[in-house]
Parts: C-alpha cells; sequence; structure tokens
C-alpha cells in the first residue's frame, strides 16, 4: 500500500483531508426538496464504492505494509470490529450532523458539530498515541473553541427572529460534535495492537459499520424527523431524479477519500492520529466558506454578524496553524 514517507507529503494528505471533509455536504445543497434521509441512502452507497477504490488502487500499490486483500486477511476479528463501531458511531453523528445542517446551514452546524468533535477527538487520540507538541497543539485547539463561541454568536445574531430553530440546530449540532469525536478513536485504535488494520482497509470496515447503522438509525429518522417536518417516505426515493442520486453517491465518495488520506497520514512517522484528525478537521473553516461566500447564508446577517465570523476565520486559521506546527517541536 502506498504510505507518506515526508511531513510534507502526510501534511498535503491532511489538508486534503480538509478539503474533502468540508467540502461533501455541498451535494446535499445540489438536491433542492431532496431530504437529506432519502440522501444519506446514496451518501452510504459512495462511502463503500469510495472504500473498494481506494482499496484496490493506492491500497494495493506501494512498498509500505500489506496489499488491500492481504491486509484484510491478516487483521484480526478485534481490529475490524473495532473499525464497525467506529463506523456505527460516526453514522449517528453524521445523521445528527445532516439534520442539524438541514436545520441551520453549513455556516452554523459545521463550526459548531465539527469543532466541538475537534476538541474531544483531539483529546482522545492524544491519549492513545501522545505524539507532537501539546502547547502547539491544545494551544492550537483553544482557539478553534474560540472561534465556535464566535459562530454561535454570529448564528444567534442572525436567527434573532427565529429562536426556536435557532436552538433546536444548535442542540443537535453539539450532539452530533461530541460523537463525531469519539468514532476516531475506535479506527485508530484498530491500526495498532496485534494483527492491526492498515488504513485502507480500516476505511472499508469503518464503512461497513456505516451501512449496518443507517438501516435501523436512518430508518427511525425518516419515520422521526429531527427538523419537526413530516415523515420521509421511500416513494420519495425513487421518484427523486437520477443526477440526485448521483451528488448523493458522490457526497460519499469525497468524505470517503478525506477519510482515507486521514488514516494514512496518522499513520506517518511523528504525526500520529491527535495532529491528522485536528487538521482535518479544519473542514469546520472550508464549509464555513462554502456557506458565508457560496451559499450566501449570512446575507441578510446584521453588519456584527458578520464581523463575528471574520474574527472566527482568523481564529481558526491561527488554530489550524499551531496545531500544524505541532509535529515539528516535539
Amino acid at each position: 500500500m502506498y504510505q507518506p514517507e515526508t511531513y510534507f507529503i502526510a501534511l498535503s494528505f491532511m489538508i486534503l483531508t480538509m478539503l474533502c471533509w468540508g467540502s461533501w455536504a455541498n451535494t446535499l445543497k445540489l438536491c433542492p426538496g431532496f431530504r437529506f434521509q432519502l440522501f444519506y441512502w446514496d451518501y452510504v452507497a459512495g462511502l463503500i464504492a469510495g472504500a473498494l477504490v481506494w482499496g484496490f488502487t493506492f491500497g494495493s500499490f506501494g512498498s509500505a505494509g500489506l496489499p488491500f486483500l492481504a491486509d484484510m486477511a491478516h487483521a484480526g476479528s478485534h481490529a475490524m470490529l473495532l473499525a464497525v463501531v467506529g463506523g456505527v458511531v460516526f453514522n449517528i453523528a453524521n445523521l445528527l450532523l445532516v439534520a442539524a445542517i438541514d436545520i441551520a446551514g453549513l455556516a452554523v452546524a459545521f463550526p459548531i458539530g465539527i469543532g466541538l468533535a475537534l476538541v474531544v477527538g483531539a483529546a482522545a487520540n492524544y491519549i492513545i498515541a501522545p505524539k507532537g507538541n501539546p502547547l502547539l497543539l491544545f494551544g492550537g485547539i483553544a482557539l478553534v473553541v474560540a472561534a465556535i463561541v464566535l459562530d454561535a454568536l454570529a448564528y444567534r445574531l442572525r436567527e434573532s427572529t427565529r429562536r426556536a430553530t435557532s436552538r433546536r440546530g444548535i442542540a443537535i449540532s453539539l450532539i452530533a460534535g461530541l460523537l463525531m469525536g469519539a468514532f476516531y478513536p475506535f479506527v485508530s485504535k484498530s491500526m495498532t495492537g496485534d494483527a492491526p488494520l492498515g488504513p485502507y482497509s480500516a476505511v472499508l470496515f469503518f464503512a461497513f459499520g456505516v451501512a449496518l447503522c443507517s438501516i435501523p438509525v436512518n430508518y427511525l429518522l425518516m419515520r422521526f424527523p429531527l427538523d419537526g417536518g413530516q415523515p420521509a417516505a421511500m416513494q420519495g426515493y425513487w421518484r427523486a431524479p437520477a443526477l440526485w442520486h448521483l451528488w448523493g453517491m458522490l457526497g460519499g465518495a469525497i468524505w470517503c477519500t478525506g477519510a482515507i488520506a486521514n488514516f494514512v497520514a496518522s499513520r506517518a512517522h511523528v504525526v500520529g492520529p491527535a495532529v491528522s484528525y485536528s487538521i482535518g478537521q479544519g473542514a469546520t473553516m472550508v464549509s464555513a466558506c462554502w456557506g458565508v461566500f457560496v451559499w450566501r447564508e449570512f446575507t441578510a446577517a446584521p453588519a456584527r454578524s458578520r464581523t463575528f465570523l471574520f474574527w472566527m476565520f482568523v481564529f481558526f486559521l491561527c488554530g489550524l496553524t499551531a496545531v500544524a506546527l505541532a509535529p515539528l517541536f516535539p
């Protein structure tokens, strides 16, 4: 399999993660009127397809570790189970996050949900594998927390006339963030210890966990939507345009590409899962850029709201820079 050999290449992989994880949700925006619960079935299919494509390409060529199929045959059942559990936890968090995007918009749901996930995930991963300068790592995370607060303030000003929806969107984002920060340590542990999975194989078992969990959980959300709307019927899925199904699968493949890049980078020398996960969750800033500059979610917001957003971006950039420098100053 392919494995980066220098920090520069590993950093490039982590930046790719940031771009993919911060952009995949735009595919939902491109399906107006398509309920996210129905969209999600295509997203899961794209996630599995992406894992297979990367496994049989980058995961099967290169001088590091075992090829994709041989790696799966060599791995132990405990490692496989950990990756599947990581997929289950992620899936619940991601369904809640997509619901929050539907309610509150990209510029709000991602900074709150993924920002909180960054704090939880980075701390848990650092305990598992303490690599990188802790002052730079956690100092950068503190700056990200400040950015989350600023984004919440901007959202509150924008939603001054819709407080009930505001509270629901923020609450769902917070729950999604706590769970999103908890999935990564499971996958990280599946790639260590006796008979571990390689990163490409780990993503495939992770995708299986997402698919298995989606059947009961997404069905439940179809029956009882979190946005307070009418239940979503499968007839709506079959009546949707073919292009919408394509966007859903592309969204899953984009997220999977980011996951592959992140898991591979976490195995690079001196990087470690805490730094890799933290930089990948810079997706928050990427998604906020999409929401603010492309989808114009804050066009009608007060001037103070846009000021808070400006400082949010500043704090996020400073925080991510500190995290990126952490492996260079152990």
